[in-house]
């Protein structure tokens, strides 16, 4: 029987995809499978995949003959998933040597539904641990209560599918709106978090996340960006009103950091941003979105009330914390 599938989507990844499978090697057992989903690829990433058949037991590639986008690609290497747990993984990132193992052994320990994790953060030579907004470690918890309070960084800011470890009878859960060619985690951590029953934090920061890598979505300025609102009114769909809070100052804080990185976008794509923007702010509740504009810094308030100069001053007392859920 399969314990863990991992699930790595590539598309024209041949620069790091070698790494990428060296580390799983790294990391492999009899009871794990690998699945590459080769979402289109036109470089070499077929045949270095090909290459490592031998070196890593239990590989398979799935191959789809255009591009679907990252969620469907998930979603495709999810279906074909057949251990009893599962994650995800880029395919320009890289694991420590036995933190699989370890993350297997902490949602077997735990018996939850699943399990979130650190991860490092690589820029160059430049290596950051991010931690997981939670300070109870290696205990069962309720999602639902990770989401709040609304006014700090919570599980509901840490959307990275993988820096985890999830039961895979989660599948429906677990599912990413294809919909979306960017910001698909946001409501996909939100979702979780709203339905699954159980879940633990352990302290393991065995994910090596490169940022800021070119060609990633994060880095490219073209129309799906504007999937940012689409990700965030399926946040917003049928939310609980006591999360709304919470909702409103993730999106705000999100927007007001796409504003201040618009530069990548053409002068036509920006009008379109900001034109959205604007809507979707009006649409929300203004004491919610005042009150989480008056918390941001006096840079950002300044961008989004630019943005909506009509947005009403708020009643509170300011509490500034610059980038606390981007």
């Amino acid at each position: 029987m399969i314990t863990l599938s991992v699930v790595v989507p590539v598309l024209n990844g041949e620069k790091y995809i070698a790494d990428t499978l060296s580390s799983l090697c790294r990391n492999a057992r009899r009871d794990f499978e690998f699945i590459v989903v080769n979402d289109g690829s036109t470089d070499a990433t077929a045949d270095i995949v090909d290459d490592f058949t031998r070196d890593l037991p239990g590989l398979t590639m799935l191959r789809n003959p255009a591009p679907v986008g990252l969620a469907d690609a998930r979603n495709t290497g999810l279906s074909a998933a057949s251990g009893r747990y599962v994650t995800f993984m880029d395919a320009d990132d890289w694991l420590a040597p036995g933190y699989l193992p370890r993350l297997v052994e902490a949602i077997d320990g735990l018996g939850c539904d699943f399990v979130r994790a650190d991860h490092v953060q690589v820029e160059g030579r430049k290596r950051v641990i991010h931690r997981a907004p939670m300070a109870h470690r290696g205990a069962v918890l309720d999602p639902r209560e990770a989401i709040l309070p609304a006014g700090v960084r919570t599980m509901v800011d840490y959307p990275y599918a993988w820096a985890g470890i999830y039961r895979r009878s989660l599948r429906d859960l677990l599912h990413f709106p294809g919909s979306l060619h960017t910001a698909e985690d946001r409501p996909w951590i939100w979702r979780l978090h709203r339905e699954a029953a159980t879940f633990a934090v352990v302290s393991l920061a065995g994910v090596f996340y490169r940022r800021l890598v070119s060609g990633s979505l994060t880095q490219v300025g073209d129309e799906r960006q504007l999937h940012f609102f689409d990700a965030f009114d399926l946040v917003f769909k049928d939310l609980e009103p006591e999360f709304l809070p919470k909702a409103v100052r993730n999106f705000c804080a999100l927007l007001a950091h796409h504003l201040e990185i618009a530069d990548r976008f053409t002068p036509a794509l920006r009008s379109r941003f900001e034109e959205r923007g604007a809507h979707m702010v009006r649409a929300l509740p203004a004491e919610l979105v005042s009150e989480s504009v008056a918390r941001m810094s006096v840079e950002r308030e300044t961008t989004l009330r630019a943005l909506v100069p009509d947005l009403p001053p708020s009643p509170h007392v300011r509490v500034r914390r610059d980038r606390e859920e981007t």
